[in-house]
Order: C-alpha cells, then sequence, then structure tokens
C-alpha cells in the first residue's frame, strides 16, 4: 500500500516545498514499522569448564613492594596465604582477602614462604641461604637453619611429620632438617646446577622430588639419603609436582610440560606445549564442575597465561589471561574458592567466586514450608483447611476488575482490541518520507542492527543516496565513524562497503572543511589497510595449500 500511494502520487509537488508530505500521511495508515533483520544466533562457546573457570572473579589487584615470587595457601581452614616478596612475608586472611600479618624479619630477598600441615607455623628460605621458621598467628621467630652457601629459593615441611624439612639452594645441595634441633640431617648434592623447586610425594613419606637448572629430576629417599631415580628434561626445571596418587609426576621446564611415570621408571607419558613462554608454577585442584569432581591440572607461564588441563588425556579445558605483566606464581585454594596469582612487576592478582555461589543461591526457589496449623492436621490424620477466597467490595479497587482475566469458552465471541502500534522515531519520518531524517534518527541509536534495517528500508524504497545527500556535519561524522567500526563486518559488508564508497565520492570535497571527521577517517583507512592484509596472508596460505590439494586429489 505504501510503495502504491508513492508510485500513484509520483510527480505530485506542493511548489517549492517538494513532495506534498501531508498528503502521503494520510494515505499510508497501513505503515508497516521497519524491524532489524533477526540473525541466526551465534552458538554459546563456553564450554562448562570455562563457564566455571570464568566465575572466579576478580576481586581485587594489590601492588607488592617488587616481584611475586612464591604463593602458598594453609591447608586448614579457613585458608589464610601467604605471599613471599622482596623482603617481607605478607599473609592475607583466607575470608576477607585483606592482610592480616606482614613477617619482615629478613635482611635480604626472601623465598618460598610455606605453611606447615597443620598451618601453625610457616617457613621460608632467602637469598642468604638462611632458612627461618614462624609462629604464624604471632610472628615469631622460632628457628634458623643455617648451612647453605647460596641462595635458598624452595623449602618444604614434610607432609607427614611436623618435625622435618627439606630445602634445595643455589649452591646445588638438597638437605634434610631437624627443626626441632636445628640441625642437619645429612646433605644430598647430585645436581650439578641451582634447585630451585621440589615436592613432597603424597603417597610416601619418604621420597621427594627436586627440579633443577641442570635439566634433571631427581626422586630422593630420605632415608637412605640417596637418589632412588633420576628424569631427564630439555630445559632448566622451574617447578615439579605429583599426581595426587604418587605414581606420576609433572615437571615443567621451558614452555613445555612432561608427564613422567614414576612405577614404570621414569617412561615420558606425555608432554604438552601449549604456554609461548617459560611454565614457572604447576598446581593440582579437584573442582566440583556440574557437580562431578573434576582433577585438574593449572600451569601459569611468563606469558601472562593460567592454563587448566584436564588429566585423562591432557587436553586444554580453559585459558585465563593477565595483562598486569609475567606470572611468577600462583596457587589456588584447598576448596577451589580463590585464585591467587602473582606476577613479575609486583601485581597480587586475587580471583574469588564466593560471589557467584552467593549469587546461585540467592537465585535458588525457597522451598515451600508448612505452616504450624498444616502440621497439626497432617499429624491429625485430616486435610489441611482450603484458603478461603478473599471477599471484595465495592471500596476495592480491584471490585470493578472482576472478570478480566476469565477466559472465553468455545460457545463464546471473542472481539480482541485492536493494539496500537507504537513508531520510533525513524517510523514516524519513513510515513512522511522524510528519509534524510529517518536516516539521522537511526545513526543516533547507535545500534548497527536498527542502522542497517533503516539503509536496507531505502534501498527498497530507492531514497538511500537522497538520505545522504546535504547530510549536517555531526550526522556526517556519525555515519562514517558507524561505517568504520561495521562495514568490514561480514554479516553487514555486503550492504555498508558500497554505502562507504558511495559516501567518500559524495562528500569527497567537503572533508576538509569538517575538522570533526578527521578521526573516524583515519580509522576507516586502518581498517580497509588490515582488511586488505589480512586478505593478501589468505591468498598467500591459498595459493600454498592449492598444490597440496591438487596432489591429494590426484593421489
Amino acid at each position: 500500500m505504501l510503495y502504491a500511494a508513492r508510485r500513484s502520487l509520483k510527480g505530485r509537488k506542493s511548489g517549492a516545498q517538494g513532495w506534498d508530505f501531508s498528503t502521503m500521511a494520510v494515505i499510508g495508515t497501513d505503515y508497516v514499522p521497519v524491524r532489524p533483520k533477526l540473525y541466526p544466533k551465534s552458538r554459546d562457546t563456553l564450554t562448562v569448564d570455562a563457564k566455571f573457570w570464568k566465575s572466579f572473579r576478580s576481586q581485587k589487584t594489590e601492588q607488592q613492594i617488587a616481584s611475586v615470587t612464591n604463593i602458598h595457601f594453609c591447608p586448614s581452614p579457613p585458608h589464610d596465604f601467604a605471599v613471599t616478596s622482596s623482603t617481607r612475608l605478607t599473609i592475607y586472611d583466607g575470608k576477607t582477602r585483606e592482610v592480616k600479618k606482614v613477617i619482615s624479619r629478613f635482611s635480604d630477598v626472601a623465598y618460598s614462604g610455606a605453611y606447615r600441615g597443620d598451618g601453625q607455623l610457616i617457613v621460608a628460605g632467602g637469598e642468604t641461604g638462611l632458612i627461618q621458621v614462624f609462629d604464624s598467628s604471632s610472628r615469631t621467630l622460632l628457628r634458623q637453619l643455617r648451612g647453605h652457601k647460596g641462595a635458598v629459593h624452595w623449602v618444604r615441611y614434610s607432609l607427614h611429620d611436623k618435625l622435618h624439612v627439606l630445602s634445595a639452594g643455589d649452591d646445588n645441595s638438597v638437605r634434610w632438617w631437624d627443626v626441632a634441633s636445628q640441625t642437619q640431617v645429612f646433605k644430598m648434592d647430585q645436581h650439578t646446577d641451582y634447585v630451585r623447586c621440589g615436592a613432597a610425594s603424597p603417597s610416601s613419606e619418604y621420597t621427594w622430588a627436586t627440579g633443577s637448572y641442570d635439566h634433571t629430576v631427581r626422586l630422593w629417599d630420605v632415608r637412605a639419603a640417596k637418589c632412588i631415580l633420576q628424569l631427564k628434561h630439555d630445559k632448566p626445571l622451574e617447578d615439579v609436582l605429583f599426581f595426587p596418587s604418587g605414581g606420576m609426576i609433572a615437571a615443567a621446564g621451558g614452555n613445555a610440560v612432561n608427564m613422567y611415570d614414576i612405577v614404570g621408571g621414569g617412561r615420558l607419558l606425555y608432554s604438552i606445549a601449549n604456554h609461548q613462554k617459560t611454565v614457572t608454577k604447576l598446581r593440582f585442584t579437584t573442582p566440583t564442575i556440574s557437580g562431578v569432581p573434576s582433577p585438574r591440572l593449572l600451569s601459569a607461564s611468563l606469558d601472562g597465561h593460567v592454563r587448566m588441563f584436564e588429566l585423562e588425556k591432557f587436553k586444554l579445558t580453559h585459558a585465563s589471561k593477565y595483562n598486569s605483566g609475567a606470572i611468577l606464581s600462583m596457587d589456588i585454594s584447598p576448596a577451589c574458592l580463590t585464585l591467587v596469582v602473582g606476577m613479575s612487576n609486583g601485581s597480587l592478582s586475587v580471583r574469588d567466586r564466593r560471589k557467584s555461589l552467593e549469587e546461585q543461591e540467592t537465585m535458588a526457589p525457597a522451598l515451600p514450608s508448612l505452616t504450624g496449623v498444616q502440621e497439626s492436621t497432617e499429624l491429625l490424620g485430616m486435610e489441611p483447611p482450603k484458603p478461603q477466597p478473599k471477599k471484595l467490595n465495592p471500596n476495592n479497587y480491584r471490585y470493578f476488575l472482576r472478570g478480566r482475566n476469565e477466559k472465553a469458552s468455545e460457545s463464546d465471541y471473542f472481539y480482541a482490541r485492536e493494539k496500537k502500534i507504537n513508531l520510533t522515531r525513524y517510523d514516524v519520518f519513513f510515513r512522511k518520507f522524510r528519509y534524510r531524517d529517518a536516516l539521522t534518527a537511526a545513526l543516533r541509536t547507535s545500534e548497527a542492527k536498527v542502522i542497517v534495517a533503516v539503509m536496507e528500508e531505502l534501498v527498497a524504497r530507492q531514497g538511500l543516496v537522497r538520505a545522504m545527500t546535504d547530510l549536517d556535519n555531526q550526522s556526517l561524522v556519525t555515519l562514517i565513524s558507524f561505517l568504520g567500526r561495521q562495514a568490514m563486518f561480514p554479516k553487514y559488508a555486503r550492504l555498508l562497503i558500497p554505502v562507504t564508497l558511495k559516501v567518500m565520492d559524495m562528500y569527497e570535497h567537503s572533508f576538509k572543511s569538517v575538522p570533526q571527521v578527521k578521526k573516524p577517517l583515519a580509522w576507516l583507512k586502518d581498517r580497509v589497510a588490515e582488511e586488505v592484509r589480512l586478505l593478501i596472508v589468505l591468498q598467500t596460505l591459498q595459493g600454498t595449500l592449492e598444490p597440496l590439494r591438487h596432489t591429494a586429489t590426484l593421489s
């Protein structure tokens, strides 16, 4: 009807005013509003793992005075965590994530602050080679272990007793200490370079593993004070970790993480190299994903990523990017509620998923509860009384709304009220054939789907060129900015690329007089150049693959 009316009035003018818009507006009484196209919905690319790890929301990022070299969670609730940075060891509260205590009894850089199994003591090494033991609640210095001739980058309490500590230093030695007497039980010096990492076996209280810059992982039996197995790696070792079963070990060196079978004599089972730079930390955790315990291996790297792997085929399930800097340390709470990452520039990122759990609990529907009357009647074997409908009187407003929700029966006649069509501003201009104003109104919405729908309607009416003629400066800047953002988008490119070329031709001589248009024009130029570079790369790749495809077809 609308197009027929326009064709029937072709050539009718009202003096210098152009078309007689008032007459056309009266004729177009059955106007159909412009609606954006319904494009296919993009599928949800988030896997179950990705949704779980994205529930760790960034709670805060703190700045330490130097690089964060170690993070360690207390095994006992409320799971406080110790952060080692420069000459300080900072203890954060496990509930509030606020600073709880600061231990600064170090004469030089501190390393490897770690809790004992019961959380009452903290042991830490240092640049001077001195190992110190502190009371975690009072910060009191309890013991000092002397003997290392170089920096001690790694030290841990035994998982099975509270009296012994294993340390590894830059003097190429691994030492076993009796903390109570502050004496060294024995020293193992088979490593030929710095020893920077280690781990205790969860299945044997006498088995430990250490990793060195000599490209080897050595397993030690502290009863005999000797190396019982040696594993070779291609790069200097930054971290080693026993699997929860104790039968396998993961070793991080360079950008690769190797999995070794200890029971099978140290056979290399698998190697993953998903990071671009050196892997610095490894952690195992067992979160409950979709109601199922799902063991995962976490790896942190200097490339700023923390990656999660499943343990069956070691496939990557998720990756988190940290833009603050290279990651030196990382740990996750035993309850899998808090993920803490330390950077080389001193940034400490704390991500917590407690808020997301609280939101899920608040969104869960409350279970209906029985009232006292219902409970008593059920105990007596009687049916609970039915609630009586509330009587309405003329003094109540709802009295005059009776019957509005009544449903008509099959024998009744139903007269539907005509729905009023709420026209948008650009629809109002379309009814009056004011195409330029309709385009300007659509541009002000800043919604790509709406603007494209209006342009398609203008193309159907053969009025797009007229709508883009003599635009004011603000509308011209808005139009070019929109074309720069969306013209290369595949969904809209078929329409917007010709529109862009037409706008360039129409306003080629007007750009110099509009200084505001320089920035969007430069942005549009960069987008076109980027698209051209991408096409050149794709054509090069196509030329490389074409002979291979042809050869495969002939064979």
